[in-house]
C-alpha cells in the first residue's frame, strides 16, 4: 500500500479536542491534512449537588456502569471520597474507559470484547443476570436509554448519576462551506450520534454535504444520513486504526 494513502485529501474531525489528538496523528501520518472541527464539547456540570446526592446511596447498588472516559474524569473525582463496599462491581463501555476507572484504582472493570457500545456491554452473561440488582449509569446529562431500559426490562433498579454536559460549540458550518467551496474538503469524521444530530440540524439538507464522505464508527450513526442520500461509510471495528482505514476505503 502507498505510505501516504491520504496524500492529498483533507479531513474534518468533529470529536471534542481533547479526544482528536491520536486520530489527527494517524491521519496526517497517512499524508491528510486535519481539520478540527469539534461539534461537542464536554463541560462540567454548573452544578453537582443533584449528583452528590444521587451517588450518596451508591453503596446500596450492585452495579456502576461508566458511558464514558467523560463520565469517569467528571464523576471519580466525587465518587472516590466515599466509602464503598468492596461488593459494588464496576463495567464500563469499553477498554478507554476502564483505563480511566483504573486511574482511580478500580480495577476487574466488566467491558465488551468485541464492540464498545451500550448493545455489546448488554449483551455480557453479567448483564442479562440483573433481576433484583440496583445499578447506577455514570453519564452526561441526557444521553442513549437503550442501556437503562434493557436493565429494567431485566428486572433491575436503575438510576442515572449525570456528571456532565455535552455542547455544540459551533454556530454555523460557515467553516466548513468556504472549505468545500475551495475543494479542500473531502471527508467528514463523525463518532456520536450526537455530533451527527448537530451536523444534520446545521446542515439544512444542503446539496454540498451529498459530496463529502461521511466515516462514522458504528451503524447507528449512519443511519440518519443515510435515509438523507448522504455518501456514508462506516468503520468495521472500533479505534482510531480501523477508522483511518475507514477513510482509507473512502478516499482511495
Amino acid at each position: 500500500m502507498n505510505a501516504k494513502p491520504l496524500l492529498g485529501h483533507h479531513v474534518v474531525i468533529t470529536r471534542p479536542i481533547g479526544q482528536a489528538g491520536k486520530l489527527s496523528n494517524l491521519v496526517k501520518e497517512a499524508g491528510g491534512e486535519v481539520v478540527s472541527f469539534p461539534l461537542i464539547e464536554i463541560a462540567p456540570l454548573s452544578n453537582y449537588q443533584a449528583f452528590e446526592h444521587t451517588i450518596s446511596s451508591l453503596h446500596e447498588y450492585d452495579w456502576a456502569i461508566f458511558i464514558s472516559s467523560n463520565a469517569v474524569q467528571n464523576g471519580m473525582p466525587l465518587v472516590s471520597k466515599i466509602k464503598l463496599p468492596s461488593s459494588l462491581k464496576f463495567a464500563a463501555i469499553g477498554p478507554s474507559t476502564a483505563a480511566e476507572l483504573s486511574k482511580f484504582g478500580v480495577q476487574n472493570t466488566l467491558i465488551p470484547k468485541d464492540r464498545f457500545d451500550s448493545e455489546s456491554l448488554l449483551a455480557l452473561p453479567e448483564m442479562q443476570a440483573v433481576n433484583n440488582q440496583k445499578v447506577m449509569i455514570f453519564r452526561g446529562l441526557g444521553g442513549r436509554e437503550v442501556l437503562a431500559d434493557t436493565l429494567k426490562s431485566r428486572g433491575a433498579e436503575v438510576n442515572f448519576a449525570e456528571c456532565y454536559q455535552r455542547i455544540n460549540p459551533q454556530e454555523d458550518l460557515s467553516k466548513l462551506t468556504t472549505l468545500n467551496q475551495q475543494g479542500l474538503l473531502d471527508a467528514i469524521v463523525i463518532t456520536s450520534s450526537e455530533a451527527m444530530r448537530h451536523l444534520l440540524a446545521m446542515a439544512n439538507n444542503q446539496e454540498w454535504l451529498k459530496n463529502v464522505k461521511l466515516c462514522v464508527n458504528h451503524a447507528r450513526i449512519a443511519e440518519e444520513p443515510s435515509q438523507l442520500g448522504l455518501n456514508v461509510e462506516v468503520a468495521i471495528a472500533p479505534g482510531d486504526e480501523a477508522m483511518l482505514a475507514c477513510l482509507i476505503k473512502a478516499l482511495i
